[in-house]
Parts: structure tokens; sequence; C-alpha cells
């Protein structure tokens, strides 16, 4: 048996589905990935998870060892290779543990 999709609106006017309780807009979610993000290619959950930790710079980042990264909710082993690859981008790495 599968949940009911119910009908929501977001406070931006966006109207969309979703059958979980999580009030996050999808179509904000992916509007948000791209404006000026330096995560941009990383899952909605993986973004949310550093914005939540206080993260919202390659800077910020770099100053994190990966296994506090992946101790965060929402962040999967498959984020780190396109974290270190940011980072590298810009001669950046994460803290050794």
């Amino acid at each position: 048996m599968s949940a009911l999709k119910t009908p929501r609106t977001c406070p931006n006017g966006h109207r969309y589905y979703k059958t979980t309780d999580c009030p996050a807009c999808p179509i904000c979610e992916n509007e948000r990935g791209k404006k000026n993000n330096p995560f941009v290619g990383l899952s909605a959950p993986a973004r949310r998870a550093l914005e939540h930790a206080g993260i919202s710079s390659l800077e910020q980042l770099a100053l994190s060892c990966e296994k506090g990264i992946l101790k965060l909710h929402g962040m999967g082993p498959g984020s780190m290779p396109k974290l270190r690859g940011l980072l590298a981008a810009q001669g950046l790495f994460f803290k050794k543990d």
C-alpha cells in the first residue's frame, strides 16, 4: 500500500504534492541549489545538511574533517567525492582527522 500524495503550497506559492510530512518545497529546493551555491551538484539533503551545520562556503567546509561531515544527517558517502572535487578545484582540502 502506497501513501497518498497530498497537495501543498509553499510560502512562495509553489504547488506540489508530497507523501511525507517534510515541509521542504521541492521547487524551492531546486531553485536554491542553483543560486550562487558552492555546493551545486550535491543532493538536496546533503546541501541542507551543510546549511544546517552553518557551512555555506568551501572555505568553511575545509575547516571540517571528512568524518565530521559524514556524521551530518542527510550527508551520505556518495557526496564525499563531489565535496573533495569542489575543494580541490579551489586548492582546498578537508582538515585532517
